[in-house]
């Protein structure tokens, strides 16, 4: 599929990966709906790249009133959207046994879950039924997906345990979901990212990112939320990938802790 002239949807739109995204699909000729639970956000990046090729929603993807309202709004600004980039998602780490020997609040793991996984399933669910009712494009395609994992997914850290098993159900499900979507001409791909040098990432004191940096096997460097961007988008390019999960990460395997 061709990006120039596409609308396009990306959660977790307002900051990080999914800023860069965004902006990389306006920069290649898409139309595109910024979509974030931080409203500022994501009109902070929409108004950077520009009235003529970007909007903004307020956006909860595990909210399904709230996901059908960005949708209908994006598509009443720009069209039909045949792209959709589920970047939205939290982390957060937390060991099952804490220090004074009480259980980790169930609470906290739900959350993640429900945010980085089942936030994703939801968007998905909602945005690939107003595709599949659209016109095929060359080859029978009608829409292109891309979910985010990470490398969590297949080593997660001490204390990652929602986290890796949130991603690690991204993983699970996305050779499930081409396949289901395939017969709607949509295919579906997660890129799972390694250590990226994203916003929250720099809350974290010069030296721990120096030490994370030099963990990497090559280059022994952060990720650049553009490299991310440009797998993103040529993932959207190339009819032939789907299905698959792609590893974003230097040939970094994470250490247990």
């Amino acid at each position: 599929m061709q990006i120039q002239g596409q609308a396009a949807l990306v959660t977790g739109g307002g900051s990080g990966l999914g800023e860069a995204v965004a902006r990389e699909l306006a920069r290649l000729g898409a139309k595109v709906a910024v979509l974030d639970v931080n409203e500022a956000g994501a009109q902070r990046v929409a108004a950077e790249i520009g009235a003529d090729r970007a909007m903004a929603c307020q956006c909860d993807i595990t909210d399904s009133a709230s996901v059908t309202a960005a949708l209908d709004a994006a598509e009443a600004a720009h069209g039909p959207a045949r792209i959709v980039m589920n970047i939205a998602g939290i982390g957060t780490a937390k060991r099952v046994i804490g220090k004074d020997g009480s259980p980790a609040p169930l609470e906290d793991f739900e959350r993640v879950v429900r945010i980085n996984l089942v936030g994703t399933y939801n968007m998905i669910r909602l945005s690939a039924a107003r595709i599949a009712r659209l016109e095929a494009l060359e080859d029978g395609e009608r829409g292109a997906m891309v979910c985010t994992a990470s490398v969590a997914a297949f080593d997660g850290q001490v204390g990652q345990e929602a986290y890796s098993a949130s991603k690690g159900g991204v993983v699970g499900m996305t050779l499930p979901l081409a396949r289901d979507l395939a017969q709607h001409g949509i295919r579906v791909c997660t890129i799972a990212p390694g250590l990226f040098a994203t916003p929250l990432m720099k809350t974290l004191p010069e030296p721990v990112q120096q030490s994370l940096a030099a963990s990497i096997p090559f280059p022994p460097r952060l990720g650049k939320p553009e490299e991310f961007a440009a797998l993103a988008c040529h993932i959207v390019t190339n009819t032939h990938l789907n299905g698959e999960t792609i590893r974003l990460d230097g040939a970094l395997r994470m250490a247990p802790r």
